[in-house]
């Protein structure tokens, strides 16, 4: 299934308090791999935005003077979440807010629920991890993923890092795909024939892991076997060692 990671920041922090939408960040996900297919919108929220969102995002009035207003950018956005598996930490905060926007643009809107399924990253993360911290600045220390280029809260940055943290808290690989003769499927992994080199081209030179590299590569297997509980990687090595 196609997956979106969505955050996106607000005037404050209650939609039925007559707090409004001022950024929607989109990263897509195709086969465990980024897209770069993202979607990205400031928005003009048609009322003052609270000192303490500021102080978390650092979206001011002045930057969405002449931005548009949700209304002239719904068809494009639920065009491209139709369908798709969302991917959001905190959903019903998200969620909230959109179907908020979603009924002040036309009483038969559909609720985004109605259009997706969704995923919530913290329930995933507080069933993974009770009793600890799931804030996405917490699991990104757990997880090993970098965020430190982000000094305020952004939408599509949040959303890139959410990613992130998402292909690791789910396994922290991709699909892989292995030579082999003919299609089959073996243990869980899709293995496709092998392409040959056309005739007369010299042969492809290999170029070895360093010892140190090796090292990092089993580092990071083990990771993903303790976040996760299972690594197909090491599955692997153990099937045929």
């Amino acid at each position: 299934m196609r997956q979106i990671v969505l955050d996106t920041e607000t005037t404050g922090l209650e939609p039925k308090e007559g707090h409004r939408l001022i950024e929607i960040g989109c990263v897509e996900v195709l086969d465990r791999r980024l897209t770069r297919n993202n979607f990205h919108q400031y928005l003009q929220p048609d009322r003052e935005i609270d000192a303490g969102a500021v102080e978390v995002h650092g979206i001011t009035n002045e930057l969405l003077r002449d931005k548009p207003r949700f209304g002239e950018i719904a068809e494009d956005f639920l065009g491209y979440i139709s369908g798709a598996e969302l991917i959001i930490h905190n959903a019903a905060f998200d969620l909230g807010f959109l179907d908020a926007e979603l009924a002040r643009w036309r009483a038969e809107a559909p609720r985004v629920a109605d259009l997706c399924q969704v995923t919530d990253t913290l329930a995933m993360a507080r069933a993974l991890h009770p009793g600890q911290r799931n804030s996405l600045d917490a699991l990104c220390k757990r997880y090993g993923v970098d965020n430190s280029h982000r000094d305020l809260h952004g939408a599509l940055l949040d959303a890139e890092i959410l990613a992130d943290v998402y292909l690791a808290m789910t396994g922290g690989q991709v699909s892989m795909h292995l030579g082999g003769q003919g299609d089959s499927t073996v243990a869980g992994i899709n293995r496709i024939p092998v392409r040959r080199l056309p005739p007369g081209r010299p042969p492809l030179r290999v170029v070895r892991a360093a010892p140190e590299e090796v090292a990092a590569h089993q580092a990071r297997l083990q990771a993903i076997q303790s976040a996760s509980g299972t690594c197909l990687w090491l599955a692997m090595e153990e099937a045929e060692g």
